[in-house]
């Protein structure tokens, strides 16, 4: 039987350093008789030589699209925005499964090309629980920022943003700089920040509660589902703190958590909110006080604040949705190995249950696919043939 082909491509996301295959499990899938090409990255946190002894082939960044149609394709962030119709099978993040802005663009590349999405964000055990996620070191470096834009207001004024970050090279590193940070922040207002976190009992929200702990913080507002289901929002608590972590994963529609109206309470504090959901174009973003993602680069946008609001007083979104990339060896590793098992399934993966879930999924999906979209797509494809 032939070996089944892995082609890892590299990520073309600004600043997107991590890899859904790290090298330690490119030789595990070698071993295990898996072919492995991986395509050489100028951003990836893995060198060139990591890869080079595992077994697994280096070829050119970017050759996934020449790549024959039964290689599947695994990345990590979505494609760059293409028009071509997409042929191969891909495992990726592609956030297009819950009416995000494009939606219907991206799956229709896959429709008309006859190509398949097996989305990394679906994957389920048999507890309905994500095989493998981000959340931890997404929470981790959400906090994290916030906590550095929290003490960046303080001591440079309300008007000049957080400057660009980049990736660390490792856990403690990080920690050191936002300690250091809020302690100059404590500096100028004589405490620590509070913060408030929204889904703490989860991947994503634990990670959050832990860079806190680990920050030096004692004042830390820990809610969950038991919590906001008490009362709908919008919440006074959220206002009252000086920073506010959004770490649930949206299912459906709910009240906002804050909303302009609210943040002209007279008893605010809150000068940061990190987004680390991150659903900036969800129609049901319970965050509705920006509409855009921000970047390592740029990390913040300011909230313009509703009529009576101080003016003393800034306040600034968080909403970068590759937060795990500010520490990308450590985020890659856990969450490639959490993924192995699944991984060792690809060679058969129509007859494993988690990837024939993610395949119904898919095809669930195309079939509401607007007409508008189809045809668009048809009409494409013809011109291009």
């Amino acid at each position: 039987m032939p070996s089944t082909i892995l082609h890892v491509r590299a990520e073309t996301k600004p600043l997107e350093h991590r890899s859904a295959i790290t090298p330690t499990i490119a030789k595990k899938l070698v071993d295990d008789g898996y072919t492995v090409n991986v395509e050489r990255s100028p951003l990836s946190i893995f060198d060139d030589a990591e890869y080079e002894s595992t077994g697994a082939t280096l070829v050119p960044t970017g050759s996934w699209t020449e790549a024959p149609s039964d290689h599947i394709i695994i990345g990590l962030k979505e494609l760059p925005k293409e028009d071509f119709p997409l042929k191969h099978t891909h495992v990726q993040f592609a956030h297009c499964y819950k009416g995000q802005g494009g939606w219907d663009t991206v799956l229709g590349r896959f429709h008309h090309g006859k190509g398949t999405l097996l989305d990394l964000e679906f994957l389920e055990d048999e507890n309905r629980r994500r095989v493998a996620a981000f959340g931890y070191h997404a929470g981790f470096a959400g906090a994290a920022l916030a906590l550095m834009a929290w003490a960046w207001q303080l001591t440079h004024g309300k008007d000049e943003p957080l400057p660009g970050v980049t990736a660390y090279e490792n856990e403690a590193a990080l920690i050191k700089d936002v300690k250091n940070a809020v302690q100059t922040g404590k500096g100028k207002v004589g405490h620590l920040p509070q913060v408030l976190v929204i889904g703490a009992l989860g991947r994503c929200g634990s990670g959050a509660v832990d860079l806190c702990v680990k920050a030096g913080l004692e004042d830390i507002i820990k809610w969950d589902i038991q919590e906001t289901k008490v009362k709908p929002g919008p919440y006074q608590e959220i206002v009252e703190s000086d920073v506010f972590v959004n770490c649930i994963y949206l299912s459906a529609k709910i009240p906002p958590f804050i909303d302009p109206q609210s943040l002209a309470s007279p008893k605010r504090k809150l000068s940061v909110v990190c987004d680390v959901s991150c659903d900036t174009t969800n129609p049901h973003n319970p965050i509705p006080i920006y509409d855009i993602n921000t970047t390592f680069s740029s990390p913040t946008v300011p909230v313009k604040l509703p009529s009576g609001s101080s003016d003393d007083l800034a306040l600034t979104v968080i909403s970068i949705d590759h937060l795990p990339s500010l520490l990308p060896r450590e985020a890659s590793e856990a969450f490639s190995s959490a993924l192995l098992p699944s991984l060792l399934q690809l060679k058969d993966w129509k007859n494993a249950r988690v990837w024939q879930q993610a395949d119904k999924l898919f095809k669930e999906k195309c079939a509401t696919l607007p007409e508008g979209a189809v045809d668009g797509h048809a009409e494409l494809v013809a011109n291009q043939s």
